[in-house]
């Protein structure tokens, strides 16, 4: 029978920490119910004795009702100079009414010594009081032996001692802290051993690693071989200074690797799922090179590397990236290949043989436009449109004649006036000549305007589409303002979200050609979709 792990998540409490990372009530809500969906097991939603936000997120999560996680409140010991049953910090977390509680307590002398400013013998005391007191009051109570590992190399027997309190006045779990995140690997599990061996292979222990040394994932699983039934950590690793453990790792590698069981392994196709949103409701970029969850996770770029996951992926790819709720995907680039660019049009729906001489021309042309400047990872619109266009596709939908920009700033108090003017010929050649104006939040934004008022007359689709996204990137070679520059378009319509690029010295032409390859990617796909060319 395969061994069970509790996984608990701190993301709303010890993540939100981290800096740039920032929670309303709202949104630790909908994170701690997206939490409960993963299959979470415990979900510590704040600190109640610290602040009005986290007190508020206890009274309004009882509204809801969660099909597995358990929600727990976190705390400290209580004050030297205070009794446990006084102690404002203990009976804020009584009010937060959770049925899981976690309270933390000094392990290492230092810190009780110059952070408490109290003896050694009082601390033992301060924890066991507060553990005895609040043991009543919930159905599960966790110790956090804060710098457990540091308190540990530093004095053993007193790190012990303040376990043997804790597990006496009656926690649940002991879980061993490396709050300042400097243990290896090595020592962890040295460590581990020894209190093992002192406490009883009997007694649950938990770990809470953070990232210093960036090891953290690998002593929470390292913990987990030497008996741990309790892993703490964070969505994506987020946390004070380097962060914490990533669960987004460590829940994978237990059951997909190590063989172990617990309730979010039922669900690991929705790990991807969870990993983004959260950073989503943080309102922070998601890192692409997370392992499992992040997009360039199974991103594929050499020609070698992707010729042989065409023959298996394995060859290339430790799982599986559907097992994690995740995709494969290939990158067209200066180092493609034949391979790269037959597996991209697959994904279009074009089959290409290796041979057909028009690869060939893809692949030349693609190398080509990267040594000019272009990046198609991002853009894969326009290599959509690329392939297309040297298969003798698509039709050209119009035809952008002239355009004008013009800057004004009516005073110096109020925000400048930004006008756009262009002309279009629908269709190329031969058709109508639009000229139209329009005003914008800038001169991309009124260039978007001023190009969809020309268009939407002779293609109303065009007003379901908007411009999701804007990045400009300077490219190397010329220095300071007569450099070459790369634009990123974003677009969204209701059915689709594409990326378009443009190129050029001049900031707005850039943005016209990228803007230019959204429209007509856009009016393409519609056509496709019903049948047309």
């Amino acid at each position: 029978m395969k061994r069970r792990v509790e996984i608990y998540d701190t993301t709303l409490r010890d993540g939100t920490q981290a800096e740039e990372f920032n929670l309303s009530v709202e949104d630790k809500i909908r994170v701690a119910l997206k939490l409960d969906e993963l299959g979470i097991d415990y979900i510590e939603g704040g600190w109640p004795g610290s602040n009005p936000k986290d007190a508020r997120f206890f009274k309004e999560i009882r509204d809801y009702h969660l099909r597995h996680a358990r929600i727990a409140a976190f705390g400290s010991t209580h004050h030297p100079r205070k009794e446990a049953h006084l102690d404002e910090n203990l009976l804020a977390l009584l009010e937060a009414k959770t049925p899981v509680m976690t309270i933390f307590g000094k392990s290492w002398t230092i810190h009780v010594k110059e952070a408490l400013k109290t003896t050694l013998e009082r601390n033992l005391e301060i924890i066991e009081a507060s553990v005895r007191f609040l043991r009543p009051h919930v159905e599960k109570l966790f110790y956090d032996a804060e710098h457990f590992f540091d308190g540990f190399k530093e004095d053993a027997d007193y790190a012990i001692e303040t376990l043997k309190r804790a597990r006496e006045a009656g926690a649940d779990v002991l879980v061993l802290c490396d709050t300042n995140g400097g243990t290896l690997p090595h020592e962890l599990v040295e460590i581990l051993r020894e209190v093992r061996k002192r406490l009883g292979k009997k007694v649950p222990l938990g770990i809470h690693a953070h990232n210093d040394s960036d090891c953290a994932v690998a002593n929470s699983l390292a913990a987990v071989l030497e008996g741990a039934i309790q892993v703490q950590g964070t969505i994506n690793g987020v946390g004070e200074r380097c962060g914490n453990a990533n669960l987004c790792s460590i829940i994978p590698n237990l059951v997909l690797k190590m063989g172990f069981e617990c309730e979010a392994g039922k669900n690991l196709t929705r790990l991807t799922e969870v990993s983004r949103f959260v950073s989503e409701v943080a309102n922070v970029p998601h890192p692409r090179h997370l392992p499992y969850v992040g997009r360039s996770a199974f991103a594929h770029k050499g020609g070698v590397h992707v010729s042989a996951i065409l023959r298996h992926p394995r060859t290339y790819e430790h799982i599986d990236p559907e097992w994690v709720g995740n995709t494969r995907r290939v990158l067209v680039s200066d180092l493609s290949g034949r391979s790269n660019i037959v597996y991209k049009a697959r994904q279009f729906g074009i089959e290409l043989s290796p041979e057909d001489p028009v690869v060939a021309k893809i692949v030349e042309e693609v190398k080509k436009r990267e040594a000019e400047g272009y990046e198609f990872e991002a853009a894969e619109a326009s290599l959509e449109l690329l392939i297309y266009r040297l298969l003798g596709e698509p039709k050209q939908y119009f035809e952008l004649l002239g355009y004008r920009v013009l800057d004004l700033r009516p005073s110096r108090e109020g925000p400048p006036v930004v006008e756009a003017t262009v002309v279009v010929r629908v269709p190329p050649g031969v058709g109508e000549v639009e000229h139209t104006a329009a005003v914008g939040n800038g001169p991309v934004n009124a260039l978007d305007h001023a190009i969809r008022k020309a268009l939407e007359r002779f293609y109303p689709q065009l007003r379901e589409m908007k411009l999701e996204d804007y990045k400009v990137r300077v490219l190397p070679g010329v220095p300071g303002t007569g450099a070459r520059v790369r634009v990123l378009i974003t677009s969204r319509d209701p059915h689709r979200q594409w990326g378009t690029v443009g190129v050029s010295e001049d900031i707005l032409e850039a943005s016209c050609q990228a803007l230019v390859e959204s429209y007509t990617y856009k009016l393409f796909k519609d056509r496709k979709s019903r049948g047309g060319s």
